[in-house]
């Protein structure tokens, strides 16, 4: 017997982390999304010494840069996946870069 698939469409299928080709990753719940780094790319970046994030309010189109994160050797900057505005940024992340 054949495998059988389950698609999900509407908000459920929002709700699971969509990954863009650049390690950046967003979830949407309520209309709110999400985004962050995947762990290969974490882990890739090590310890980071700097994290440039956007203000609340700023206006991003689709594969805006946002932001940055730094290590010792280099830096890697941050994707928009979607258009829209920020809304709120992880403060713990502003104050201690290495989360």
């Amino acid at each position: 017997m054949g495998a059988v698939l389950k698609l999900c469409m509407g908000p459920a299928l929002l709700s699971f982390p969509k990954f863009t080709e650049k390690q950046e990753w967003i979830t949407i719940e309520n209309g709110i999304g999400t985004v962050g780094i995947s762990n290969f790319a974490q882990e890739a970046l090590g310890d980071v010494v700097y994290c440039s994030l956007p203000e609340v309010g700023t206006k991003l189109e689709k594969q805006d840069e946002f932001g940055a994160l730094e290590n010792v050797k280099a830096a890697s900057e941050l994707y928009s996946p979607l258009s829209g505005e920020v809304t709120e940024i992880n403060e713990a992340l502003a104050k201690t870069q290495g989360l």
